[in-house]
């Protein structure tokens, strides 16, 4: 009866852990505006946000982008699958050059422990402008 006991606990906590590393989330926090995909130039404004994957099982590549609390969400993107050679234990989140004095725009983002991380792709008018400011390529999806 106690190994059954303990058996049903321990099924408990991990699902609850597996959940977490399937979808992904993230809490983190900006000090200053950062820009995201969206509709024209999206940004968020400094604060605490949720990154995680939509649970879909057509795509593993979307991302929803919500508040703290998780009760608004500002965006559900759809990334494209980006390959580092070294994980690190920590979230690592990349940002595209800007003009000084820009918001930061978002470029990648990478899970604790993984090598492949979800790059975020602007709609194609809005990456055309970023592109312009800083003379460098900007992955764009159609508008």
């Amino acid at each position: 009866m106690l190994a059954f006991a303990v058996g049903v606990i321990w099924l408990m906590f991990s699902n609850t852990a597996s959940a977490q590393t399937r979808n992904k989330k993230t809490t983190v926090t900006f000090s200053g505006p950062v820009e995201i995909p969206g509709v024209g130039a999206q940004i968020l404004p400094p604060g605490t946000y949720v990154f995680k994957l939509l649970d879909s099982q057509a795509d593993r590549h979307i991302v929803q982008v919500l508040s703290k609390d998780e009760s608004h969400i500002f965006a559900t993107i759809l990334a494209i699958p980006n390959y580092r050679l070294k994980s690190t234990d920590h979230t690592v989140m990349t940002f595209q050059e800007r003009a000084v004095g820009d918001p930061k725009a978002i470029r990648a983002w990478f899970y604790p422990g993984d090598n492949w991380g979800q790059e975020f792709a602007y709609p194609r008018k809005r990456a055309t402008e970023l592109a312009k400011m800083v003379d460098t390529p900007v992955l764009y999806i159609p508008d």
